[in-house]
């Protein structure tokens, strides 16, 4: 895990984490007619669900941990050590991360009914 944790940090990761937190709100604004258009509506559901239950999640559950995890030497560390670490870590973890995936979808799928909604609209 913490070689991944390393690896998932390049260019390539950051512009989709980043500019989704960036380009979805600007795609709700875009897409404004009235607070009543259902489009809006769920852009703007999608929008938040993603910056709180993905974006957020991720910088104040899954990176502390993380960087708990980046605390520990493997190669130094007792059994019982990499262990206790690892109870702290897993479930925890495992936990956040599902609520990630859940609001990523749950995000997408209302991109996707907006998108669909809208050419209905037009």
């Amino acid at each position: 895990m913490q070689s991944i944790n390393v690896a998932i940090q390049n260019p390539w990761f950051f512009a989709s984490f980043m500019g989704t937190l960036f380009l979805l709100p600007i795609s709700t604004y875009l897409n404004f007619t009235s607070m009543q258009s259902p489009r809006f509506l769920l852009l703007l559901a999608a929008s938040v669900i993603y910056a709180i239950g993905s974006f957020g999640v991720t910088i104040f559950g899954n990176v502390p941990l993380n960087d708990m995890l980046a605390n520990v030497d493997l190669k130094t560390a007792a059994a019982d050590e990499i262990s206790m670490v690892r109870q702290k870590f897993e479930n925890p973890w495992n936990v956040l991360h599902n609520i990630r995936t859940i609001a990523t979808i749950i995000s997408l799928l209302l991109c996707i009914i907006a998108s669909i909604n809208g050419s209905s609209e037009s």
